[in-house]
């Protein structure tokens, strides 16, 4: 059944004030730069250790990345092209793959018990998959553009290109809430792929090098994380072809990341900058 929701008036504005461009948009600058993170003196910053890399399929357009036992959920994007697959951790091998409309540009994803939840870019429409069999089991619609997804084992959490992650019912897919996202300057937009872990929010910030960890609660940014070196070639892998891929392993406790198209997953632990 087809659900709906609309944003409450503060979010709506949000949103259009700070997401003018997404991800298969022209190229503009978010209002957050690494210059921004490493000047400021409040918010703790950290750089990162690689621990090991895994294989990465370099044609996968990254949107959403999920792990979830000895498998990991990644999303595409791109028009004819988006997908939601299901690979082998280590090896990266594809175990089973489903792919969206034409019209549909894939964006986040996120799994809560049985369930594969995937946004789309600009249709305004989420898909629920059957985790097993990856089969369509349902659909939900939303008012704003669907950029990241995760959740905190309640409720789903979206992110729309703004500064606002709005939380979102599992069964009615209606909004019980949203947190406006802020360091000590002001609202952080751009938010795009999403991670949960153990109350915070980890968000990459679009066409940057950073991630932003941010206190699911209040929308404070929490850390900021820098990972600036890890693009394996910053000449082949420029615009739009940006880090954008970001996973919690349960197992080891570390952060997984990628990029749009970047041949390796890198498995890192996080160094704080002096």
């Amino acid at each position: 059944m087809l659900k709906r929701f609309f944003l409450p008036l503060s979010l709506l504005l949000a949103t259009l004030g700070l997401a003018r461009a997404g991800d298969g948009d022209s190229t503009v600058d978010a209002q957050v730069n690494r210059e921004h993170v490493l000047s400021q003196k409040t918010i703790p910053v950290f750089g990162f250790k690689v621990l090991r890399t895994l294989p990465h399929e370099s044609s996968s357009y990254t949107e959403g990345l999920v792990v979830d036992g000895a498998s990991f959920y990644e999303g595409t994007g791109r028009y004819g092209r988006s997908n939601l697959m299901r690979k082998n951790l280590a090896s990266g091998a594809v175990e089973k793959s489903v792919d969206l409309e034409e019209r549909e540009f894939g964006e986040g994803v996120t799994v809560m018990g049985d369930r594969v939840y995937q946004l789309t870019y600009k249709s305004n429409k989420g898909v629920v998959y059957d985790k097993a069999s990856l089969q369509k089991v349902g659909e939900f619609s939303y008012a704003a553009q669907g950029w990241g997804l995760t959740h905190d084992g309640q409720e789903l959490i979206m992110s729309n290109g703004s500064a606002a992650l709005v939380f979102l019912d599992p069964k009615t897919f209606r909004p019980s809430h949203h947190v406006v996202v802020t360091d000590d300057r002001g609202p952080v937009g751009f938010l795009n792929e999403l991670e949960y872990v153990d109350g915070q929010v980890y968000a990459n910030v679009w066409q940057t090098n950073l991630v932003a960890r941010i206190d699911a609660k209040t929308g404070k940014v929490t850390a900021w994380i820098d990972f600036t070196g890890l693009n394996p070639d910053t000449d082949l892998f420029q615009y739009p072809f940006v880090l954008n891929g970001l996973a919690h392993n349960p197992a080891t406790g570390k952060l997984l990341v990628t990029g749009k198209c970047w041949p390796k997953i890198w498995e890192v632990d996080l160094v704080a900058k002096p």
